[in-house]
């Protein structure tokens, strides 16, 4: 009998007070398949032992995050962040989850240059796309909501992200759909139809967009169901162009993070199946 929750994955850092044991328990006592993973936690914990750790217990790792942040102006600053990112691919391996999400990168301090920013991101993805690939590993370049272009992605629309990813294979670069990013842009759904077409799609993200946003913005994720998202049409949107992987769910909430995990978990699973699968 279905429960709704075969595509559900939780990304660690809806719940990031839960500890990684404490996360995998809970998945296991809910019935949650899938987790999507956050680089500084599992390194904490150790990455060979989270790897065990998960694969023991049955889960699917759906994405590692994150990547990226690949706008350096200054070289050495760029090489530092290849030789991190190749860190990240290793890492994804080996928790074994072929999906790394990448977070481009802002503007670098005193540039105001958006074109040149991406093409250094171009630059960054012909070395990491065919590391990457050679580990089992695919790269998803995120757009976000334009707010963030400033000083966290240069990438805010599907389009660009496109733009970018058709420059190499489809099996070493892709891109992310979260809805809390896109949910705005018109334009959104049909290119959801170009990245589907292409074998682009490689990871589905979803968070609700509440007002008003909290100071700083980026904790500003809302609960499933509780603001103005239709997610059963943007679920319907990537389905209709071939997407059928997992479907994860990566809140950044202070209010989420201040309750109990576990709550946090039941609930987010219940709002997943009230507002996204019936």
């Amino acid at each position: 009998m279905s429960t709704g929750l075969e595509r559900f994955s939780i990304n660690q850092m809806t719940v990031r007070q839960l500890s990684l044991p404490e996360l995998v328990d809970s998945c296991l006592e809910l019935g949650v398949p899938g987790v999507g993973l956050w680089r500084e936690p599992v390194r904490k914990y150790g990455v060979e032992a989270a790897a065990r750790l998960v694969r023991d217990a049955g889960l699917t790792v759906t994405t590692l995050c994150r990547g990226g942040f690949l706008t350096a102006l200054d070289p050495g600053e760029r090489a530092k962040a290849l030789d991190d990112n190749r860190a990240a691919v290793d890492e994804a391996a080996t928790l074994g989850t072929d999906t790394l999400v990448l977070v481009s990168g802002g503007l670098p301090a005193g540039s105001k240059d958006l074109h040149g920013a991406r093409e250094r991101i171009a630059d960054a993805l012909a070395d990491l796309g065919p590391y990457a690939a050679e580990r089992g590993v695919r790269l998803a370049i995120e757009p976000l909501h334009p707010m963030y272009a400033a000083d966290r992605c240069v990438v805010s629309t599907l389009a660009q992200a496109l733009d970018l990813a058709e420059r190499f294979p489809a099996h070493q670069v892709g891109v992310t759909v979260d809805t809390y990013h896109v949910w705005w842009d018109d334009t959104a759904p049909e290119q959801i139809a170009r990245a589907g077409a292409g074998g682009r799609i490689h990871t589905f993200q979803l968070a609700d967009w509440t007002t008003p946003l909290p100071e700083g913005v980026l904790n500003g994720r809302g609960q499933i169901g509780d603001g103005s998202i239709d997610m059963r049409q943007w679920k319907r949107y990537v389905e209709a162009a071939g997407y059928t992987g997992a479907i994860e769910v990566e809140l950044f909430n202070e209010l989420l993070w201040a309750r109990d995990g576990r709550e946090v978990l039941a609930e987010t699973a219940d709002r997943f199946v009230a507002h996204v699968i019936q």
